[in-house]
């Protein structure tokens, strides 16, 4: 992993452009996409094509009708102007319509984008449990949420719009100078002329605005990841509302809150100061230059145009001049636009930088690719041995996903037959016997200390050497100071840490299970609490009815909810309705409905009463699973 004081640093030092890296990635996530021809997504495009297509078609039409109705005014025919009003109207219809389903098919494309994204997203964020290894640790990019929700969304919607901000004002230009150029030639005039003004005036708007725009890119990239860290914090507040009103932490928090707010005004100040000075840049060139400019063009081959008679020039040329300026007008409304999408596209790029970040972060962390923050270097994860029993570490360093090494070097086994029970720990510090020696203390170097209640011990070797404990009904108890490893063990046989080197062999993940302090409660029924994470499917599918959950929930003291909830089929957030010790002990129910072989428990019972943990414990060990808890009561 790489760490940072401050993760929007990264962004800070982060080159955003619209250069050929920008296009490079922006291709990839486009073939995400639009995965083919035949899907959805390419449907939705294809038909948003030809509403733009259709428009720009219309656009010529109507401008040509524009002519023809000035003309009859010239002419003062009654008639032909009242039919070219009524075709006028007529072309209204499906004018409207069209603008109408370009609005619709950019919307739907949108959509359908963030979907296609969003799914490839979910996809890499549950796979090989990246959203824990990604919030467990600094990563690259901060508040996963926000790269999830609003970039996605924002980069989605950015593409879709300029597609129809660039697709149609360039097909635009193409037909109606196309047009305008046919025109010119019947009539004998000089259709070169106007074509090197706009070329040239074109050109020097664009060396311009190219030259004075700021980094739009950096500073939209910059402002997402500022308020995505405002959410962050927003977050913390709701998630430990009740510590930080016991503690009256309000004028902290406050005062985080606002530091993180006016930082994110700040940013976007910065923004509309910089568009300011740039629109007022863009505002010149495009609606001062291009009309002066357009007015010169329209005008040069009305002047030196050949092809109409003396007796009916002043007509013809009111409707040439009609037609010419109305799509002369569209035309430079469609430039204008390809010109002005400039800043757009330097947002994309912000927009790319941050969601191409978070699918680059999303796809190491799956292929478990880290890196450290002390020399940022990559460290290559061992693989995992599976067995059907035994649990094997060695040679094992316990790191942090920061990097921390919390044991340099870890050596445990356990290895349960048929009636037996055996641990083998090396390079022990000393040995102590209490309870009569029926209770042994393992002293671990990195201050773990292994407690083992046994019957009779068959082998026991010097202990300054690998030691072999071959014990009738044991279960393991691991205590040992703050931050000398204990939880972080179970995180590596759980899976939920990567083994950089040694050896590591242990059961499948179904067959160990693992209760935390605080126990997950999810969003459902108080069913789905007890069988979580299985479904209500996966339950009968194993053949466990409710009669089975009711004696499970007897067994740790908790059936009472049952009654209290209104039964099991009654949907709620539990999270805080039940007590802390309701919580536990609903984590020692899913334990029962599980019958793993292994329990790693990690203080799972410490709001739980003395005499109702003996019981829930007693009844795990006759239920023939191994327990290997950590916990720091003395009755335990």
């Amino acid at each position: 992993f790489i760490s940072t004081n401050f993760k929007l640093d990264l962004m800070q030092k982060s080159s955003v452009a619209v250069n050929r890296v920008f296009f490079k990635r922006l291709w990839r996530l486009m073939k995400i996409l639009i995965p083919g021809v035949w899907s959805k997504e390419f449907v939705w495009l294809f038909l948003h094509s030809s509403a733009l297509v259709a428009r720009t078609f219309l656009s010529i039409i109507v401008a040509d009708l524009d002519g023809r109705m000035v003309r009859s005014i010239v002419r003062t025919d009654l008639w032909q102007f009242i039919l070219d009003l009524l075709k006028w109207l007529a072309l209204a219809i499906p004018a409207t319509f069209t603008n109408s389903a370009i609005r619709f098919c950019e919307s739907k494309q949108a959509l359908a984008f963030r979907t296609k994204l969003v799914e490839r997203a979910y996809d890499l964020y549950f796979k090989n449990q990246t959203y824990y290894r990604y919030v467990g640790g600094d990563i690259v990019i901060a508040n996963a949420d926000q790269s999830l929700t609003d970039d996605i969304h924002d980069f989605t919607s950015t593409v879709a719009h300029l597609y129809s901000h660039l697709t149609k004002p360039i097909l635009d230009i193409v037909l109606i100078t196309n047009t305008l150029v046919s025109r010119a030639k019947e009539r004998g005039a000089n259709s070169k002329l106007p074509g090197l003004i706009s070329f040239t005036t074109t050109l020097i708007t664009i060396n311009v605005l190219r030259a004075v725009s700021p980094k739009f890119g950096q500073l939209i990239a910059e402002r997402a990841a500022r308020k995505g860290y405002l959410r962050y914090i927003h977050s913390r507040i709701i998630q430990n509302a009740e510590e930080i009103a016991f503690y009256g932490g309000e004028k902290a928090e406050l005062s985080l809150l606002r530091r993180c707010y006016r930082s994110l005004v700040e940013q976007t100040n910065m923004i509309y100061l910089q568009r300011l000075w740039y629109v007022m840049v863009e505002q010149f060139f495009m609606k001062y230059m291009w009309s002066s400019a357009g007015m010169i063009m329209i005008a040069i081959p009305i002047l030196t145009a050949k092809g109409y008679a003396e007796n009916c020039k002043l007509k013809l040329f009111m409707d040439a001049f009609t037609s010419s300026r109305n799509l002369l007008t569209t035309s430079a409304d469609a430039l204008e636009r390809v010109i002005s999408s400039y800043k757009e596209i330097t947002e994309l790029a912000g927009y790319t930088e941050r969601v191409w970040n978070m699918f680059d972060v999303f796809e190491e962390v799956s292929r478990g690719n880290y890196e450290r923050s002390a020399d940022c270097t990559v460290m290559e994860i061992n693989d995992t041995e599976e067995t059907t029993r035994d649990i094997v570490v060695q040679n094992v360093p316990i790191i942090t996903p920061n990097g921390d090494v919390v044991v340099k070097s870890l050596y445990l086994q356990v290895q349960p037959a048929l009636f037996n029970f055996i641990v083998i720990c090396s390079r022990l510090s000393h040995v102590i016997t209490r309870n009569k020696g029926k209770t042994l203390f393992l002293y671990l170097p990195n201050k773990i200390t292994l407690h083992l209640h046994y019957k009779n011990i068959s082998k026991i070797k010097r202990p300054t050497y690998t030691q072999f404990l071959q014990c009738n009904g044991m279960h393991l108890l691991i205590t040992g100071p703050n931050g000398c490893g204990k939880s972080s063990l179970f995180r590596i046989l759980s899976g939920l840490w990567p083994v950089y080197s040694g050896l590591l062999k242990k059961p499948p993940p179904s067959s160990m299970f693992y209760i935390p302090q605080r126990p997950y409660m999810a969003i459902g029924t108080l069913r789905g609490q007890v069988i979580y994470p299985d479904t209500h499917e996966d339950m009968l599918a194993k053949g466990v009815t409710d009669e089975d959950l009711r004696r499970i929930l007897e067994t740790v003291h908790l059936f009472h909810v049952v009654t209290r909830e209104g039964g099991w089929g009654v949907e709620a957030d539990r999270k805080d309705v039940l007590s802390g010790g309701e919580k536990q002990r609903m984590g020692m129910a899913r334990l029962f409905y599980h019958k793993p072989m292994y329990a790693l428990l990690d203080e799972c019972t410490s709001a739980v009463s003395i005499d109702v943990e003996g019981k829930i414990f007693q009844a795990a060990k006759d239920a023939g699973i191994i327990l290997m808890s950590i916990s720091h009561r003395p009755s335990l």
